[in-house]
Formats: C-alpha cells, sequence, structure tokens
C-alpha cells in the first residue's frame, strides 16, 4: 500500500449529536472505503462500550453510525499508514473546509480523536482532554484520545470512560 491512498467518505446527515473526527484515513480504511478498519483500532468497541451505539459495529458497516446520531469524517484526507505522518500545516490548511462541512451538517458536537489536530486549527500548544471553551463552527468541541491500537497512554477501559463522559454531555 502507498501513501496518499484515496481519502475517506463522509458519514454525516442533519441533527447528529456528534461528528467524530479521526485525525486522517488509515491506508487500510481508504483503500476499502471503510472508517476505522484496522483490527487493532479500538473505535467501534469503544463506540458501543461508551452507550453511543446498541450493538457493536463494525467497519463493514460503519454507514450504520449514522443511526445512533453520530457521524465520521477527518481532519486531513490524506491516508497515511501513521497520523504521526501528518504535519500540523496540513491540518491548518484542511481547517477552513472542515468548518464549512460542519457548518453546513450543524451538529451538537465535534469531538477530535486525538490532541494533534484541534491543537494546529486552535493555534492552543496545551490541549485539555474533553469540552473545550472554543465552539468550531458553532459546534461545541471535545477533544477524546484517538482509538488506534498505537495509542498505547488510553487502554479501553480509558478510553471508555472518557467517551463516556461526551456520550453524556450529548444527553
Amino acid at each position: 500500500m502507498k501513501e496518499d491512498a484515496p481519502g475517506l467518505p463522509d458519514l454525516l446527515a442533519p441533527g447528529l449529536s456528534v461528528v467524530f473526527c479521526g485525525l486522517n484515513p488509515g491506508l487500510s480504511s481508504a483503500l476499502e472505503q471503510r472508517h476505522f478498519l484496522n483490527p487493532s483500532n479500538r473505535f467501534w468497541r469503544t463506540l458501543h462500550l461508551a452507550g453511543f451505539t446498541s450493538e457493536q459495529l463494525s467497519p463493514l458497516e460503519d454507514n450504520r453510525v449514522l443511526e445512533f446520531g453520530c457521524g465520521l469524517t477527518t481532519v486531513v484526507p490524506r491516508a497515511t499508514t501513521s497520523a504521526q505522518a501528518v504535519k500540523a500545516h496540513e491540518y491548518r490548511d484542511a481547517a477552513q473546509a472542515l468548518e464549512d462541512k460542519i457548518a453546513h451538517w450543524q451538529p451538537a458536537y465535534i469531538a477530535f480523536l486525538g490532541k494533534p489536530a484541534y491543537a494546529a486549527i486552535s493555534g492552543q500548544r496545551e490541549i485539555h482532554w474533553g469540552l473545550q471553551a472554543q465552539r468550531f463552527a458553532e459546534a461545541k468541541v471535545w477533544v477524546l484520545p484517538n482509538p488506534s491500537g498505537l495509542n498505547r497512554s488510553f487502554n479501553l477501559d480509558r478510553l471508555v470512560e472518557a467517551y463516556t463522559e461526551l456520550r453524556l454531555a450529548t444527553l
């Protein structure tokens, strides 16, 4: 697989409670056109255990996330083997398109999956987990730990705890 595979289609609709915003697609996800396809990624399990979905969805049914009032997008469309390959200027360069997208669909929350994108977009050096003071295109901003299997700072229990806080805030 080579870098710069096609991006992923957004899964967005009007009236969503939250849009989960990944940093950028992984190569396998982009090639197969399925969000969070890598088996080491804990997104689908975390989403279910945190109560966003009544059943654990698989990447092959990623479009069903809309049934639960959630959407999916990425900041940077360029696929890479690791989000660490994305440079801060790429997040800043992609910010206006993301802002336009969020303004169009008007979700209640946008949840950035990891700190790098939101730090670059907001210009803040120190980002804390959870609800942010600023809004993004009128959506409330929440920063969540990235569910990638490469993120060893957060085990499954800690991921579920962080995602559950967001779910409770959306009620």
